[in-house]
C-alpha cells in the first residue's frame, strides 16, 4: 500500500509515499490514516502533510524504486474526518488553489507544525492556607484580582475563563509568585447540556414565522438557505436565539460568524446572557494556543456556541447544526490574499453538507444574496417592523451648497473650515442639550488624506505606492505648527516619514493639511462642543477608528463609556456601523455621503448605501426617535435620492436591473487575474501571454490587461485580466484547462500571479 500525501507546496498536485519499512515487521508502527498528519521528506526539507488517500502499486505514476517512504505518522486517528477533506477538496476546485495550500489555511499553525492535539487545560486556584490577611492595604488591585478567584470556591477556575471574567494573567503570575495561589492542569471534562439562563422575548409574527421555518428545516435535517432580511433594529438577533435554541436543547453545535474582531465579544455578551453553554470566541487576534484550543473544542464537541470572524467557517465540527453569518453582506467576509473565499459561500456549501439550515442576517442584503433569491436558492424572510413602537430612523438631506460651513478660530486668530454645515452643528448641539449621544460617520482615519503645498501644488505621495500619504497629527494646542510626533503615513504599506517643515520642491512654508480624517473631525468638535471658551457644557468626543482601537481592551473600554449614557459625540469610521447597539444614540451625520457615489468601481454604489442604512442604523434603537442628517453637494443625485425616499430595497432593486443590463455580476460570473512584478512591462507581458494561451473554443468576456486601481503598491507594479462568463460552469470550465499553463508560463517566471475567483471590486 502506498499513501498520497498533500504538502503546503504551491503545486498542483498530491505526492504519493509508501509505508515504513518497519510497518511490515512491528505492529506497534502506526500506519497512517486518511486525514492524519506525517511527516515526510520533500527535497531537502521536510515537512508536514496530509494523507488524504491510499493507493496500491499500480495505481502509482511514480516508480516504485523512486518512492520515499513516510518518516513517521503523527496520529493514531484522523484529524480531518471525511466532511473536512470534501471541503478542502471542493475549496481547491472551485478556487482554483493548491489542495496542500488549501488544507494549511484550514489547520491552525500548531497542527500544521505537527504539535501534539491533545490539550491540558491550566487552572488556577487558591492555596488551602492563604485568607484574605495576607494582603497589605496598598495591594488594591491583586486583592480585587484575589477575590474574583475566589468566587470559583476551592478547585478554583481555567485560565480561558479567568481572563474572560477580566482577570489578567499578569496578576496570577505575581500571586503565584506570592506563594497565594497555584496552578495545575487537568483534561477538558464534557460540557453540560445547554440550559436558558434567561426567558426568550415575545416574538412578533414576522419574527414567529422566521423562527419557526428554521427550526422546522432543522428538525427535518434538510439544508436551506435563510436570507433574513430585517431593517436594522427589527430583532434578528433574538430570531437568531430562538432559533439556537431547538438546536441547542437538540445537543447540536451552533456557529455564529460575525465581520470584524470588535464584534466578538459584544456578541458573546448577548449569547451568554441568554444560555449557559460552552462558548468559544475564534478570531485573529488570538495566540497560537488559543487557536488550537479553540480548534479542538469544535472538533470534539466541547464547544457548543462558536463566534467567530470568516476564518471560523474552516474550522471542523462535531455536530454541527445551525449556521448563522451576521451582517452578511460585508465585505470583511472575502478573504483577499492566499486562499481568496468568500465565508457566506463557503457557510451555504457546508450547510449542503451537513444538511442544516443556514441563516445569512441582514439589513442591506447583497445583490448576490437577491439574485440567490430570485433563482429560487435562497428563502427569504423579512423583518420591517422593529419590535415595540420604536420606529425606523427619518432621514434628511442637507444642501451643502446653500449652507454655509462653519468657521472657527484658532488661539493665534486664524479661522478654518470645520467642514460641518451650520445646520449639522445646530442638529448636534440640540440632541447632546437633550441628553442624548450623536454619532458623526467619517470612513477616513487619520488627521488628513492629503499634504499640498499652496505655493507649487506639490503634494506627499508614498515613495512606494500609488497613493498620498495620510497626515496623522493629534494636538488640539498646535493646529498649523505640527509637533514632533506627527508623522505621514500610508495606509497601503505602512511606510512613515516626518512631515517636512518646508516643501521638498519650492521650499515655501506653506505646506497644509487638505482634507478631513477623524482626527481632524474630533479636534474641530472638540473646538465647539468640549471647550470652555465655546461650550457652556463640555461634552466629550469619543473616537472609534483603527488608531483609537489597537491596544488590548481599547474598543471594549470606549463601548462601556459609550453605554454609560451620558450625552457625548462619537466620530467613527465603518467599524461603528457593523451591528453595534448604541441606545443613546439619537441623531446620526454624514458629513461626506458623495464620496461613494462618484468611484469608478461599478461596485461603489451598493457598497456605500450599505454603510449608509448601517450606520443610519444606529440611531434611534432605544425607546427615542432616531433621525439622521446626510450633508451632500449632490442633493439631486437619483441614486441617493432613491436611497433615501424608497429605502435599500428598492435602491438594490434598481441597481441589480442595471446590472443585468450591463451583463454585470451577479448576472454574469467573474475571474480576476492580477499580476505583481518589479516592472510594469514585465506584469502586462505576462497578462498578454495568458491571453494568447486562452482555449479558442471560450465564449468569455476578456477585459485587460489593465492597471489595477492601485498600480504600484509596495515597490511592486499590479496588472490585472478580467474574465467574464454568462455560465459559472464553463468559466470554471475553462480555468481548469488554462489556469495551470499560465502559472508555468517563461514570462511569468519571478512574477506573482494569484486567481480570484467571485472578486468584490475591480
Amino acid at each position: 500500500m502506498l499513501v498520497q500525501v498533500a504538502l503546503p507546496v504551491p503545486l498542483y498536485r498530491v505526492f504519493d509515499y509508501s509505508l515504513p519499512a518497519e510497518t511490515s515487521v512491528s505492529p506497534h508502527v502506526l500506519i497512517p490514516q486518511i486525514g492524519s498528519r506525517v511527516e515526510v521528506s520533500f527535497g531537502r526539507q521536510t515537512l508536514i502533510g496530509i494523507v488524504i488517500a491510499h493507493i496500491s502499486e499500480a495505481d502509482s505514476s511514480v516508480p516504485l524504486n523512486k518512492l520515499k517512504p513516510i518518516n513517521q505518522c503523527l496520529d493514531a486517528e484522523p484529524i480531518l474526518e471525511g466532511s473536512m477533506l470534501k471541503l478542502a477538496l471542493w475549496l481547491a476546485r472551485y478556487y482554483h488553489y493548491p489542495l496542500g495550500d488549501v488544507l494549511a489555511v484550514i489547520l491552525p499553525s500548531l497542527v500544521r507544525q505537527g504539535k501534539p492535539l491533545d490539550l491540558l487545560i491550566t487552572h488556577w486556584r487558591i492555596l488551602p492556607h492563604v485568607t484574605d490577611d495576607d494582603f497589605h492595604a496598598n495591594a488594591k488591585k491583586q486583592k480585587q484580582q484575589f477575590d474574583m478567584l475566589k468566587l470559583h470556591g476551592e478547585h478554583g477556575a481555567s485560565e480561558d475563563v479567568l481572563l474572560l471574567e477580566g482577570m489578567e494573567r499578569n496578576f496570577l503570575k505575581t500571586l503565584e509568585d506570592k506563594g497565594l495561589i497555584e496552578r495545575y492542569i487537568q483534561p477538558k471534562q464534557a460540557s453540560s447540556p445547554v440550559t436558558l439562563a434567561k426567558m426568550p422575548l415575545d416574538l412578533n409574527d414576522e419574527q414567529q414565522l422566521a423562527v419557526n421555518a428554521i427550526v422546522a428545516a432543522h428538525d427535518a435535517t434538510r439544508y436551506t438557505g435563510f436570507l433574513l432580511n430585517g431593517i436594522t433594529g427589527s430583532g434578528k438577533t433574538e430570531v437568531y436565539l430562538q432559533a439556537m435554541q431547538a438546536v441547542l436543547e437538540a445537543g447540536k453545535q451552533v456557529l455564529i460568524l460575525v465581520p470584524e474582531i470588535g464584534l466578538t465579544p459584544q456578541t458573546r455578551a448577548r449569547f451568554a446572557s441568554r444560555f449557559a453553554a460552552h462558548i468559544v470566541l475564534l478570531h485573529s487576534g488570538m495566540n497560537n494556543t488559543h487557536r488550537l484550543q479553540g480548534w479542538q473544542d469544535c472538533r470534539t464537541g466541547h464547544a457548543q456556541i462558536i463566534i467567530g470572524t470568516r476564518s471560523a467557517v474552516l474550522y471542523p465540527f462535531a455536530d454541527l447544526g445551525l449556521i448563522i453569518v451576521d451582517e452578511a453582506h460585508d465585505g470583511s467576509y472575502k478573504q483577499q490574499d492566499t486562499l481568496r473565499y468568500h465565508a457566506a459561500d463557503v457557510a451555504l456549501y457546508r450547510g449542503s453538507q451537513y444538511r442544516i439550515p443556514v441563516v445569512l442576517g441582514t439589513a442591506t442584503p447583497s445583490l448576490e444574496h437577491l439574485k440567490l433569491v430570485d433563482d429560487g436558492k435562497l428563502v427569504e424572510y423579512q423583518l420591517l417592523t422593529r419590535p415595540g413602537n420604536a420606529k425606523p430612523a427619518s432621514m434628511q438631506l442637507i444642501d451643502a451648497r446653500l449652507q454655509s460651513t462653519h468657521q472657527q478660530t484658532t488661539n493665534d486668530g486664524t479661522r478654518y473650515d470645520t467642514g460641518l454645515t451650520d445646520a449639522l452643528i445646530g442638529a448636534i448641539r440640540q440632541t447632546l442639550e437633550a441628553g442624548d449621544q450623536v454619532l458623526i460617520f467619517l470612513n477616513r482615519r487619520g488627521y488628513a488624506p492629503v499634504l499640498l503645498c499652496e505655493a507649487c501644488g506639490w503634494q506627499a505621495d508614498c515613495p512606494r505606492c500609488d497613493a498620498h500619504l495620510t497626515v496623522h497629527y493629534n494636538s488640539q494646542t498646535q493646529r498649523r505648527h505640527y509637533a514632533n510626533n506627527a508623522y505621514l503615513k500610508c495606509h497601503h504599506c505602512d511606510w512613515q516619514a516626518y512631515i517636512p517643515t518646508v516643501c521638498p520642491d519650492c521650499g515655501s512654508q506653506n505646506l497644509d493639511a487638505k482634507g478631513m480624517g477623524t482626527t481632524r473631525l474630533s479636534e474641530n468638535l472638540h473646538a465647539i462642543f468640549a471647550n470652555p471658551q465655546t461650550s457652556k457644557v463640555l461634552y466629550p468626543i469619543i473616537q472609534i477608528d483603527r488608531d483609537t482601537t489597537r491596544r488590548k481592551d481599547s474598543w471594549e473600554n470606549i463601548y462601556q463609556r459609550i453605554n454609560e449614557g451620558k450625552p457625548a459625540i462619537l466620530v467613527g469610521t465603518q467599524m461603528v456601523a457593523k451591528g453595534h447597539h448604541f441606545p443613546n444614540v439619537t441623531l446620526v451625520c454624514l458629513p461626506n455621503a458623495d464620496r461613494g457615489f462618484l468611484s469608478a468601481d461599478f461596485r461603489s454604489p451598493e457598497h456605500t448605501a450599505q454603510l449608509m442604512i448601517q450606520v443610519a442604523g444606529r440611531a434611534g434603537r432605544g425607546d427615542k426617535a432616531g433621525r439622521v442628517l446626510i450633508q451632500t453637494l449632490q442633493p439631486d443625485n437619483e441614486l441617493l435620492l432613491k436611497l433615501v425616499k424608497d429605502g435599500y430595497l428598492s435602491f438594490a432593486r434598481e441597481l441589480l436591473q442595471e446590472r443585468k443590463m450591463m451583463g454585470l455580476p451577479p448576472h454574469s460570473h467573474a475571474a480576476l487575474i492580477r499580476c505583481e512584478g518589479k516592472t510594469l512591462a514585465a506584469t502586462t507581458q505576462a497578462l498578454k501571454d495568458a491571453i494568447a494561451i486562452l482555449p479558442n473554443a471560450h465564449k468569455l468576456a476578456v477585459l485587460g490587461p489593465i492597471d489595477a486601481p492601485m498600480s504600484k503598491k509596495n515597490s511592486r507594479y499590479h496588472v490585472q485580466l478580467l474574465l467574464l462568463g454568462k455560465d459559472r460552469r464553463h468559466l470554471h470550465h475553462v480555468l481548469s484547462q488554462w489556469w495551470q499553463p499560465v502559472l508555468a508560463l517563461p514570462s511569468a517566471k519571478y512574477l506573482k500571479l494569484t486567481l480570484d475567483i467571485d472578486p468584490v471590486g475591480w
